[in-house]
């Protein structure tokens, strides 16, 4: 059979996403764990001027962002940052390292929603605040239930994004509305907006630059949408607008959640716990019943957590299956047919990440993981200029994604004031997984005689959702 009769006989997926679904794709996917679990922490690293970081965030999102619109308005028929980075440099352990990394970062993210989750169920459940060993009990088990879900398996669908999309967004909204009621009436104290909290040592320029380095976290997701290009009606004609339009929105939710927080609860008070929202609400709108906001806080957490507990199981997999992790992890239920292997072992590490770290050093570490990809994402689209293609797709202007670049590599880097336990859990998750190619290469090699050929158009390597 030629090559044109295989791909014309391959089943194409159906185009269902027009502009509208396509907007509530994307900011469903960037809205979630980061502004509902991290404002306070945000607020702790740089004081009042809380806004000024996820502004800064929004921009180096934004530059990425046209790198990947080039890329997938360039091959509307491949997605995802492994595909291009393997089209990019051929290096196939490079493309092994960036897809591991981004599994990772799929783990950090859950278990920084697990941890945000626990938090409020003792507020929405009535019991008031859990301390110590009750937050981690809940933590673990919600991690449990979210493994038994996988198990089953789970039907994601364009439709159920959009009802997820319309909670979320509902429980921002709230936030700002009663920040705006309770500004209009004087209850706010709009002085602490210029306010920066500087450790001794340091500058302004600093402490903003390492609230950026985990204000980022809530920025990520955009990349997610290059996945669905195959779903998409006319792809490169749209994709644009709609990314750009749905970052854009999420960024002035943010700046103005941002604001409403800090001008009711002040940042030190912000900042001592992993529901800092509730601390809103609870300061705005005295009689606004909490345990209502706690359930849209847990549902909007909650399906971050799922999505990326599925992406990381189903990326596991899929690398077993091109042979360069062990064989076992992409065994999967007959009945069911979910990879089980490799849902025990991301919860097993998830079960590890929540008992050894907080909730600030999960965030800071999925931002990190995914800096290190975009700052490769970056890259890999001009080096693909080299590539020409016959139709037109949108062309990022040269300096957009060399900007991009240089900001990620510096946010990334400890010159950005970035904390060493980001590096630390980072650090051994990649090593974790060096191990595991290694062990594969050394099987495959020499005992089963077989060369392991990387595919990664086989991939889906969904980010992680916010």
């Amino acid at each position: 059979m030629s090559e044109t009769t295989a791909v014309s006989d391959r089943p194409e997926l159906k185009r269902v996403m027009g502009p509208g679904l396509l907007l509530l794709f994307v900011v469903g996917d960037i809205l979630g764990t980061g502004v509902y679990a991290l404002t306070g922490k945000v607020a702790g690293q740089v004081g009042g001027a809380v806004w000024l970081p996820f502004l800064c965030a929004f921009v180096v999102a934004l530059l990425t962002a046209t790198a990947y619109l080039e890329l997938v308005t360039k091959y509307p028929k491949a997605g995802g940052a492994a595909v291009y980075t393997h089209k990019a440099f051929g290096i196939h352990i490079l493309t092994f390292l960036l897809t591991f990394a981004v599994m990772c970062s799929g783990l950090t993210s859950a278990s920084s929603a697990s941890k945000a989750f626990s938090a409020n169920f003792f507020v929405a459940a009535g019991i008031g605040k859990g301390h110590g060993t009750a937050l981690m009990i809940t933590a673990l088990t919600f991690m449990t239930l979210i493994a038994l879900v996988n198990l089953r398996g789970v039907g994601e669908s364009v439709k159920a994004n959009v009802v997820l999309t319309c909670v979320e967004l509902t429980g921002l909204l709230i936030v700002i509305a009663v920040g705006a009621w309770a500004l209009l009436n004087g209850d706010g104290n709009t002085a602490r907006l210029t306010e920066f909290k500087v450790p001794e040592g340091e500058t302004a320029f600093g402490a903003v630059t390492a609230a950026t380095a985990l204000a980022f976290f809530a920025m990520v997701g955009f990349e997610d949408s290059v996945n669905m290009a195959e779903e998409t009606k006319d792809p490169v004609r749209i994709f644009p607008k709609m990314m750009l339009i749905g970052l854009s929105i999420t960024g002035v939710i943010y700046v103005a959640v941002a604001i409403s927080a800090i001008a009711l609860v002040p940042p030190d008070k912000l900042s001592s716990g992993d529901a800092p929202l509730l601390e809103v609400i609870k300061a705005g709108a005295p009689g606004f019943p909490l345990e209502i906001f706690a359930w849209i806080t847990m549902f909007a957490v909650a399906n971050s957590a799922l999505i990326n507990m599925l992406m990381a199981s189903r990326l596991l997999y899929g690398m077993s299956h091109e042979k360069v992790l062990p064989g076992p992890l992409g065994r999967v239920l007959h009945k069911r047919r979910t990879p089980y292997i490799a849902i025990f072992f991301t919860t097993a590490l998830a079960f590890v990440l929540i008992g050894y770290a907080d909730l600030t050093a999960l965030g800071g570490t999925t931002a990190f993981l995914l800096l290190c990809v975009f700052a490769i994402v970056n890259v890999a689209v001009l080096v693909l200029r080299r590539d020409k293609v016959e139709h037109k797709h949108f062309r990022a202007p040269t300096v957009l994604p060399v900007i991009g670049a240089v900001l990620c590599v510096y946010l990334a880097s400890p010159l950005s004031g970035r904390a060493t336990k980001d590096y630390k859990i980072a650090g051994w998750l990649m090593l974790l997984g060096i191990a595991l190619w290694a062990v594969t290469w050394l099987l495959n090699k020499y005992v089963f005689k077989r060369k392991a050929d990387f595919d990664p158009s086989h991939l889906d390597p969904s980010g992680p959702v916010n």
